[in-house]
């Protein structure tokens, strides 16, 4: 059985989590699939985005709770163990955001604690109605420092704490509600609406999705001042391409645009 089940549609890529059995939790080996499938995203042009998706009754239930129970018989208690596999888990996490595509979480079922923080992650994310969504390690004395990361990041931050302090779900309507999810759709809509945007954003000049996907992310974090003169910069460098030219050309002229990335 292949743990992460790749699948490229033209120029997308579907990873689909092979665990049903365990909830498709982040154990070391699903962590380790990940890194490796975004390892070689991260230079691939013929793929131009990516959607997350999972088996079975949930799309991801966190880390692994028999592993970790396992780790902690090290002498040390396990703290080595749990160093590493946070590390490991945030390493996932930044690669996500590092990828040059954009990356679809397509969440069914229930997505919690680390698998809440994939969904958070992801660059979008379109849930099947019925989906709920927790940090509940709090409820097993475990409050979800790293998830929070992610989570703090896409909603406000009263409602990311209460999550955290409570260990309470939210359902989908909440989910989108808070803009943790883009979309709500009945569970046998998710996957082919979450590969519809995929195919819309994969769509578009590649090289500018790119480079604006790393925009994003690197404004959000600077003062108004810096942002606006780093997006002045990106413009520039996005101006000057050919395939820009091209594509306002093509718009004048009511045609398609003939682009070469």
């Amino acid at each position: 059985m292949t743990l992460l089940e790749r699948t490229d549609d033209g120029a997308v890529a579907h990873l689909h989590m092979n665990a049903p059995d365990r909830l498709n939790a982040l154990s070391d080996a699903m962590l380790a699939a990940f890194q490796a499938e975004f390892d070689s995203l991260a230079g691939d042009r013929a793929i131009r985005a990516v959607v997350i998706s999972g088996a079975g009754k949930a799309f991801c239930a966190g880390h692994d709770l028999r592993e970790m129970t396992a780790g902690r018989q090290a002498e040390d208690g396990g703290a080595a163990y749990f160093t590493d596999l946070f590390g490991r888990c945030a390493r996932v996490m930044m690669a996500i955001r590092a990828l040059p595509q954009p990356v679809i979480a397509a969440p069914h079922g229930i997505a919690t604690a680390a698998g809440c923080q994939l969904v958070a992650t992801c660059d979008m994310a379109v849930a099947a109605h019925g989906t709920r969504f927790g940090v509940n390690g709090v409820n097993i004395g475990l409050f979800c420092s790293t998830p929070m990361v992610a989570l703090s990041r896409n909603i406000p931050r009263k409602q990311a704490f209460e999550m955290l302090t409570t260990g309470d779900f939210i359902d989908t309507d909440r989910a989108l509600e808070l803009g943790l999810v883009n979309r709500a759709v009945p569970e046998e809509e998710r996957l082919d609406t979450a590969m519809a945007l995929a195919r819309q954003v994969a769509g578009k000049l590649g090289a500018a999705v790119r480079i604006g996907k790393r925009a994003f992310y690197d404004q959000i974090e600077m003062p108004l001042d810096q942002a606006y003169a780093y997006t002045g910069d990106v413009m520039v460098e996005n101006m000057l391409w050919r395939d820009t030219e091209e594509g306002i050309s093509a718009f004048l002229e009511k045609r398609s645009p003939d682009w070469d990335q």
